[in-house]
């Protein structure tokens, strides 16, 4: 049995032909009949035909031109990009223009083979005019669909530029966020060892047991510190372990407390952001007060907005407050990171200290 070689192009699905009258819409018709009218009424003032005779003329010119230049359009060598639509619709409006000289003649009773003779000066300026109208509703349609192409171009131009510079805002968004966050990360770290070296030198044996607990602690929070995203059960987590460590080292003169709902835990939450409320608190509100005090940690959600508040009895607002780098960057990134849909808020805790409130949208 014998067979064929395989082609493997002949295997692939044809792509499909496009319908030769595709594109021959209502709009069409109606623009070559106006267009037929105008004509029509135009040459009555130049010809001694009536104006019925010369409308029957410009239609049969015109419709029969239109079939032929859109069927010309759709040809498959014209749409695989062999032969320029401009040049086959031009050859289309000619040959149109000839046929539907052709057929006026049919339809308004003359023979063919009088038309080609003893009317063929009828014949040529029938034809010419068609083939002028034809030409100019050629450039018309050349134009507009340069200007389309045109339009498409910088269209899909400036969608990559917007794209691009979308991009490069990411990036630099990023790259800010990481700044920031860096700027934390070395204050909290130098600010707890510093606690750790005060109580090395005091007490030794809680030394060596906040030593265990800050070690514990590191080894979860620093795979999270320089990432730009968390949760806030996370963060809260490092909260718990900061506070336990600094109860080691203060004693009875820090207690706390952290109340978190659990359908909130999993909300999202800016890295590094709570951790810094809560050593301000302890740093700057509690520590310098010889009786210590409280501080609690409360969240609540209204909506899309999550809130949570770090309320101390401390030594409350300075002059100074609100302008230390912790507080600082958190400012800056919540603006950079939310715009206006989050904020940081303090105010004077009741009877004594400060409340510092961060609030944020679920996403940017």
């Amino acid at each position: 049995m014998s067979s064929r070689p395989f082609n493997g192009s002949a295997s692939q699905a044809a792509a499909p032909r496009r319908p030769l009258l595709a594109g021959l819409t209502i709009r069409r018709v109606a623009s070559v009949t106006i267009i037929a009218l105008l004509v029509a009424g135009s040459m009555v003032w130049f010809f001694d035909n009536e104006f019925v005779d010369l409308l029957v003329s410009t239609m049969c010119v015109g419709y029969t031109t239109m079939l032929l230049f859109t069927m010309a359009g759709n040809l498959s060598f014209v749409q695989s990009g062999r032969v320029p639509r401009e040049a086959a619709q031009i050859v289309a409006v000619i040959a149109g223009s000839a046929l539907g000289t052709v057929v006026t003649g049919v339809v308004k009773g003359r023979p063919i083979a009088t038309m080609l003779t003893e009317r063929l000066s009828g014949f040529v300026a029938t034809s010419g005019l068609g083939i002028g109208f034809g030409c100019v509703v050629v450039a018309v349609y050349f134009y507009r669909e340069r200007s389309a192409r045109m339009r498409a171009e910088m269209a899909r131009m400036e969608a990559e530029f917007d794209a691009a510079r979308a991009r490069e805002e990411k990036q630099l968004l990023g790259a800010r966020l990481q700044l920031l966050q860096a700027q934390v990360e070395p204050h909290f770290l130098f600010n707890t060892l510093a606690n750790v070296q005060h109580l090395t030198n005091t007490d030794p044996a809680r030394a060596s047991e906040m030593l265990g607990s800050l070690i514990r602690y590191l080894r979860a929070a620093l795979p999270q510190m320089r990432e730009q995203a968390s949760t806030l059960g996370r963060e809260v987590a490092m909260v718990r372990a900061y506070l336990e460590i600094q109860h080691v080292r203060m004693g009875d003169r820090l207690a706390f407390d952290i109340a978190i709902p659990d359908g909130l835990r999993g909300r999202a939450m800016p890295p590094m952001m709570l951790i810094s409320l809560v050593e301000n608190a302890v740093m700057h509100g509690i520590d310098p007060l010889a009786a210590g005090g409280r501080i609690d940690v409360v969240a609540s959600a209204d909506g899309p907005v999550t809130r949570i508040a770090v309320a101390d009895t401390g030594i409350g607002l300075s002059e100074h407050a609100g302008i230390g780098i912790g507080l600082g960057n958190i400012r800056e990134r919540l603006t950079t990171l939310f715009g206006n849909a989050a904020r940081l808020e303090l105010r004077e805790n009741e009877p004594a200290g400060v409340v510092a409130t961060i609030e944020w949208p679920d996403s940017p």
